[in-house]
């Protein structure tokens, strides 16, 4: 359950998740593996008849997925699946052709490549190896204390009562060993210590353990990661209870997880092959996105906001139109506000002549004040409660009308809140804000019979595929930008980190979030620059500027306006200066994001995902890599300063070319006009001058730039195909480098700093 502070009220939210029955003390109920006899085997899987300590009979099965992947299962039924199947399909494993099953001597194993099931049957035990045979992790038994009380509950599933409640798992965990992942998480990056739990909340805010985005993947520094196939509310004991375990409690119909090899790259690159890869945005979306707040908007002011945009120079590819272009109380029945915003299409139009793409504000509820209430209450449109009538929840946490709840699973339901999309797309918004989804109640019921626990997570995933398809209809491309997530919600591109509070806590909670949600396969990420909830000082409001210029998605946004001209006139320059920074970083950030989109990796990288062996690097977590060359530690004290660990290598800071050596950390201190930013030694950092937008072509007049006399090439990604650049020779004085492809390639730049070559050529294939 949730944190609530002692002494005052308790904390409210829409919907809690369901406490777990508990045994009475001296109850019986723990059903754990004990031996197992082999069923049935074949090429790639073997299926064990597995007797308990409570006298069960349960079935494990192991499988060979992929290379690189084993999955195993716990269930009383080999055929059962997870709760979540009756809706959608989480995970699609498939079988390793090489794979290899060996039984012998009371000993399985199953080969997968690079990782191995190894389980002992007559006293069971089950670990996995790398393809040496060196244990990755293993099952741990159970940790009991003095008194022979459990800390941990070991392979099985508990009965309360008679009834199952949950099935649970638990691996030994090395004295310092680090874990990361489990969604958008805010608290460190390390997650020992913490009891990450998959239920999406209304977070508000990034300074909790609360997450709006739960993804039940980890990665481990000691070479794996673990996958729960489950929509459930799983909770995750990372060697909380005990330092010695890793315990997973999955109150579902079956035990399945699955076991990936490698370091956090290669866990990434085999869960996108079970998921699904992660969706490119379009070109424009890397642009700045600027919002009209959360205050009442107009036509007119959105076509001054438009004008003043232009007028002073800012770079800007997005307009955001927040609740008010609907009518107000009115939320989300998808229709213009007929005062606020008559004729749509012609202001559309007007936006786009002016390089204007429109994103809009929407969710999954609809008030009870709205028209279309009654329309969808009557034809059974929203889930229901245990009465069978329409569940009218508050989702706004009483500050706006009840509401009803779309319900997914009905196909009429979700034939007929798609057609409401497709008006604003077709008057010419290019896309919708996802908000909410976190908001079905644990007592809710839906048409297909789901409980309101097993739908609540996978809820979210179900709205966000029907925004998609609507928009790859309209437009051709799928794309949202998503507040709530779940395990494959990276084919929703793209994501922002939802109500976060306008603090330096809230600005250092929200680095954390993107580092955590980019190491659990999701590249594709952003945040209310600014913060969202208060008004931001100045120093604040340039601060989060500056980390949100170097993002991997960018968008102001706040409860009051964000609106560049609302601050200062030197916080205005200040932040309109690394807009300007970002925009001439235009083809590096893009191919970063190719590259992501075919291989999972974040754009937004913890310092462990190039450094997996690094012990700092699951540690280090107020500052990233931005792609693989720009390090970039966003300053997060009024002070100014920062205390910046340089990974191993030679790193040249951005604005003075002075030369670090790494693996250490190092102390700066920067004034508002420059943030601790540093390049790898020996990159080439291709850039273009800054215009007002991204825009949809490919780049023109490309400079590239020599950080250092580089050792290897690079390739660069645009809209019209890739373009290699090798370093075809290496002197002291010169350095030429040969291109194929077709960018636009205009020059090449050697900046100044310590050992760098005289002079670069470039030649052309």
């Amino acid at each position: 359950m949730p944190y609530r502070p002692p002494l005052v009220a308790r904390e409210f939210f829409v919907a809690d998740p369901p406490e777990l029955p508990q045994r009475a003390t001296g109850e019986q109920g723990l059903s754990a593996v004990a031996r197992a006899e082999v069923v049935e085997s074949g090429p790639a899987s073997v299926l064990l008849k597995a007797a308990t300590t409570a006298g069960e009979e349960l079935f494990v099965g192991l499988a060979a997925v992929a290379e690189g992947v084993v999955r195993a299962r716990l269930s009383a039924d080999p055929d059962a699946r997870p709760d979540a199947e009756r809706i959608i399909e989480l995970v699609h494993a498939g079988t390793y052709a090489d794979a290899k099953v060996i039984v012998e001597d009371g000993t399985v194993t199953v080969d997968a490549g690079s990782v191995r099931a190894v389980a002992t049957l007559d006293a069971w035990s089950l670990r996995y190896t790398d393809a040496s045979g060196r244990t990755l992790v293993a099952q741990n038994p159970g940790e009991e204390d003095i008194s022979g009380r459990l800390r941990t509950l070991p392979f099985g599933r508990s009965l309360v009562e008679g009834q199952p409640v949950a099935y649970h798992e638990s691996f030994t965990a090395a004295p310092d060993e680090a874990f990361a992942g489990f969604g958008e998480r805010f608290a460190p990056l390390n997650a020992r210590g913490q009891r990450p739990l998959m239920w999406n909340f209304d977070a508000f805010g990034s300074e909790s353990i609360r997450a709006y985005k739960n993804v039940p993947i980890y990665v481990s520094d000691r070479g794996y990661g673990v996958l729960v196939n489950s929509g459930a509310p799983v909770e995750f004991d990372v060697a909380q209870q005990t330092h010695a375990a890793v315990e997973i409690i999955v109150p579902d119909a079956v035990l399945e997880y699955f076991v990936l090899a490698g370091t956090p790259l290669e866990v990434l690159d085999r869960y996108d092959g079970l998921t699904s890869r992660p969706a490119l945005p379009p070109k424009w979306a890397f642009g700045t996105w600027i919002s009209s707040g959360f205050f009442e908007d107009s036509r007119a002011q959105v076509l001054e906001r438009a004008k003043k945009i232009r007028e002073r120079g800012i770079p800007c590819d997005v307009l955001h139109l927040d609740t008010f272009w609907q009518t107000d109380g009115h939320w989300s029945d998808m229709r213009w506000d007929p005062e606020n915003f008559p004729e749509a299409p012609s202001l559309m139009a007007e936006l786009a002549d002016q390089g204007f793409k429109v994103c809009l504000w929407m969710n999954s509820y609809i008030s009870y004040k709205s028209p279309l209430f009654a329309v969808a209450d009557a034809a059974g449109y929203f889930l229901k409660d245990a009465k069978g009538e329409t569940y009218v929840a508050d989702t706004w946490h009483g500050s706006f009308p009840a509401c009803g709840i779309v319900d997914f699973t009905n196909p009429e339901a979700t034939a007929w809140w798609k057609d409401l999309l497709r008006g604003p797309l077709r008057d010419g918004a290019a896309l919708y804000k996802t908000d909410f989804a976190e908001g079905v109640p644990a007592d809710a019921v839906a048409h297909n019979g789901m409980t309101g626990t097993e739908l609540h997570n996978v809820y979210t995933l179900l709205y966000n595929d029907a925004v998609c398809e609507v928009t790859r209809e309209i437009h051709g491309y799928e794309f949202v930008w998503a507040r709530s997530s779940f395990l494959g919600g990276q084919r929703h591109s793209a994501q922002w980190s939802g109500d976060v509070q306008t603090t330096w806590a809230g600005l250092g909670g929200t680095i954390r979030g993107g580092l955590s949600h980019g190491l659990s396969g999701v590249p594709f990420w952003s945040h209310d620059t600014g913060g969202f909830n208060g008004t931001p000082t100045d120093d604040l409001y340039v601060r989060w500027a500056q980390f949100g210029a170097l993002s991997p998605l960018l968008r102001y946004h706040g409860t009051t306006t964000r609106e560049l001209w609302e601050f200062s006139e030197e916080a205005e320059r200040l932040a309109v200066e690394s807009l300007k920074l970002r925009y001439s970083l235009a083809p590096y950030l893009y191919t970063a994001a190719v590259r992501a989109s075919r291989t999972g990796e974040p754009v937004l990288r913890a310092l462990n995902v190039d450094d997996p062996a690094d012990p700092v690097s699951w540690t280090a977590d107020q500052e990233f890599r931005l792609g693989t060359d720009l390090l970039v530690a966003p300053v997060n004290d009024p002070s100014g300063e920062r205390k910046v660990y340089l990974p191993e290598g030679t790193w040249i800071d951005f604005w003075t070319k002075e030369v670090h050596e790494g693996g250490r950390y190092i102390d700066t201190k920067h004034g508002l006009e420059t943030f601790p930013v540093f390049v790898r030694y020996g990159a080439i950092i291709p850039r273009v001058e800054p215009g007002e937008t991204f825009g949809d072509g490919p780049f023109a007049g490309i400079t590239l730039e020599l950080w250092g006399t580089p050792q290897r090439g690079i390739t660069l990604s645009d809209v019209d195909g890739d373009t290699t650049v090798d370093v075809e020779t290496v002197s002291e004085t010169v350095v030429t480098l040969v291109s194929t492809g077709p960018a636009d390639l205009a020059n090449v730049r050697v900046i100044d700093v310590a050992g760098k070559p005289a002079e670069a050529k470039l030649e052309r294939k």
